[in-house]
């Protein structure tokens, strides 16, 4: 591809020659003189005046380099989408794998691709254009809307809803049960039912081995255009709002409520029946138990406002330095103390 052609598909400005052949895109390091980068990052600029790539995708106010720029307001979007035109993963035609079990009941819409073992069950309703590969397993029930993508291993479990434009990475579990128990008189735990479904919005990504739990009652809920991570576990009877991300090894307990626009980082944890209001930010690996308010950047565990936390941190990190003055401090009082306790000791009657 032309790099003028590329320019005028990214809607970009280009500054350099229009007339260079480009194959590819690769990071700022790795790509070569036939190939485009991308920076978005102030701190990778000295990379950029170095690079080998026959041009840098970046902001219009960016400083001129010996490479060609395309210049627009978001150059890692527009690098995902530079990819898009490069890369083009594999294309499923419409048909139904001899090995797959589809119940008689079950409505197929057109254009779908069923693949070698895959199950769907009785009353499974799927919209046009689904893509199902081998071993995904649809329980009794489920309805998903048009261009479902679900890789191999993905189980949707009975009743579950989804919406259009739904993709479940390898082993993606929508719909187990909720982790609800009850004590009976003996002591012993007894499993309490979990009647609600999962429900999808649009545009919703559930990626590798991530779990979605039904609901003991009500629904399990996911906005439209959130994405979950590898790893991921939402509780039962959680409601999580639209465009929001959930990093891997996230956990939610049940009936937890998260806002729109929320970024939950790698390795945070939210306790059961707490609020996250709208475009909330947990650092990775931070924990609340509480609810926050809208707009609040969280770290720590248990989790606190990120600017002090940030101070905290500092501190933390002087405190053996700390503890040595400390002790300086109280072993020269001690020694200036000592003389005139001896003195009221001699001019003691005693």
């Amino acid at each position: 591809m032309k790099l003028g052609e590329l320019a005028t598909r990214l809607g970009a400005e280009l500054r350099g020659d229009a007339e260079l052949e480009v194959t590819g895109v690769k990071g700022i390091e790795e790509a070569g003189p036939t190939e485009v980068t991308f920076v978005a990052n102030p701190r990778y600029t000295a990379l950029a005046r170095k690079t080998k790539a026959a041009a840098v995708l970046v902001e219009p106010e960016f400083q001129e380099i010996s490479a060609a720029t395309l210049r627009l307001k978001n150059p890692y979007l527009a690098f995902s989408r530079a990819l898009g035109l490069f890369y083009q993963p594999p294309v499923y035609s419409p048909g139904i794998h001899p090995t797959a079990v589809i119940d008689p009941t079950a409505e197929i819409g057109n254009g779908a691709h069923i693949g070698a073992y895959v199950v769907v069950g009785p009353g499974v309703r799927l919209g046009a254009h689904a893509t199902l590969l081998p071993h995904v397993v649809l329980y009794p029930g489920v309805q998903a809307g048009s261009n479902l993508f679900a890789h191999a291993h993905a189980v949707v479990r009975e009743n579950c809803v989804l919406g259009d434009h739904v993709t479940l990475e390898n082993g993606a579990i929508v719909g187990s049960d909720g982790f609800g128990f009850a004590k009976d008189e003996a002591g012993h735990w007894e499993k309490i039912p979990q009647s609600g479904p999962v429900r999808l919005g649009n545009r919703v990504d559930v990626q590798a081995n991530a779990c979605i739990d039904r609901a003991t009652v009500g629904a399990t809920e996911i906005g439209d255009g959130t994405k979950v991570d590898n790893l991921v576990q939402v509780g039962h009877g959680s409601r999580v709002g639209e465009n929001t991300l959930l990093c891997a090894q996230t956990g939610l307990a049940g009936s937890s409520v998260i806002g729109n626009n929320v970024i939950l980082a790698g390795q945070t944890g939210i306790a059961g029946h707490c609020s996250v209001g709208d475009g909330v930010i947990l650092t990775a690996q931070s924990a609340v138990s509480h609810d926050v308010p809208p707009g609040k950047v969280i770290s720590g565990s248990p989790g606190f406002d990120n600017r002090v936390w940030l101070r905290a941190v500092t501190i933390f990190q002087r405190l053996p330095e700390l503890l040595k003055r400390l002790d300086r401090v109280e072993k020269k009082l001690a020694a200036q103390a000592e003389p005139e306790g001896a003195q009221d000791k001699i001019g003691s009657p005693e």
